[in-house]
């Protein structure tokens, strides 16, 4: 998982951006493309992609991608390329990171993630960005983005899902608690083998192998049906110096941040609530593992993992 990178010193985003144009100057070799004729992906000039090459001038995201997916770069060289040009935007990490991926509301979210002691998710049918592998992100990012979206655009989002997952690496990382309706598990995302990966992951979040990270399962027969909401709700506490408290309620296209004490006295009720009707520790786990029986069953009968 990707560290933080927000203490990139000047000299080390210069030596990144050295040697992201080296990268990319390997890739175009590779490709078999002349520097004219990649200028011309870009919409630009020799001269400038010149520059690019050799780290002297200030990368744009969107050229970058452009080159990438006309140099045809593997996975493991676009993972290179994206940790690079993350280290060269550093400074600009809060202003323009991810600014063509992410709306702005979900943008102003991954800040606070950032900076919250405690965070509170509920979850109705997904699994949390924050506790997601990589493959379950592609299969959801791949149906989001549909047949329009190429394997390239696809990775990008894949990979800011990953970037948010850095804070559970960080020395003062947030408490995080994940309550997930029972469907959230029945949803065969991606195939059973994606499922399969992503409910262990789970199992060890829930297990004791994490610190400050737990899961707990909202059942089909908790007392009253009517009482969840249907749709997703994160409540984020932040140190005595900080913004206080505000609740996430994410909609289709859209999010409404909530910071009205008595709004916010409510959706932390809600979830309070969701908490006590959930499964205990032994009983999410207990849950969780009749699940990855049920994916790895379905894995063994058709192993191509559908």
């Amino acid at each position: 998982m990707p560290v933080g990178r927000s203490s990139v010193s000047a000299a080390g985003r210069e030596l990144a951006a050295r040697s992201l144009g080296e990268r990319l100057r390997k890739h175009r070799s590779d490709a078999g493309m002349s520097l004219m004729e990649a200028a011309e992906k870009i919409r630009g000039s020799s001269s400038k992609l010149s520059r690019l090459e050799r780290g002297e001038s200030p990368p744009r995201e969107k050229d970058v991608w452009d080159l990438v997916r006309h140099y045809r770069v593997d996975e493991a060289g676009q993972d290179e390329i994206h940790e690079l040009l993350s280290q060269v935007l550093a400074e600009h990490q809060g202003r323009r990171k991810y600014s063509d991926l992410t709306p702005g509301f979900l943008r102003r979210l991954i800040m606070l993630e950032g900076e919250a002691a405690r965070i509170m998710a509920y979850e109705t049918h997904v699994v949390p960005g924050l506790l997601q592998t990589r493959d379950y992100s592609r299969a959801l990012v791949g149906l989001a983005v549909g047949e329009q979206g190429d394997q390239v655009e696809v990775e990008r989002y894949v990979r800011v899902r990953r970037d948010r997952q850095a804070l559970l690496e960080k020395p003062r990382r947030p408490e995080l608690i994940a309550i997930l309706d029972e469907s959230v598990l029945r949803r065969p995302v991606g195939g059973a083998a994606v499922m399969c990966e992503q409910l262990k992951w789970l199992r060890t979040i829930a297990g004791e192998d994490m610190p400050r990270a737990s899961v707990r399962v909202l059942p089909y027969e908790h007392d009253d049906v009517g009482f969840a909401p249907s749709f997703p709700v994160t409540h984020l506490q932040f140190e005595d110096d900080g913004p206080g408290e505000l609740v996430y309620v994410e909609q289709m296209e859209s999010a409404d941040y909530v910071t009205t004490p008595d709004q916010v006295y409510r959706y932390r009720w809600i979830l309070g609530e969701l908490m006590k009707r959930s499964l205990g520790w032994e009983e999410t786990l207990a849950v969780l593992d009749e699940r990855i029986a049920h994916y790895e069953k379905r894995l063994a009968a058709s192993p191509a993992g559908l």
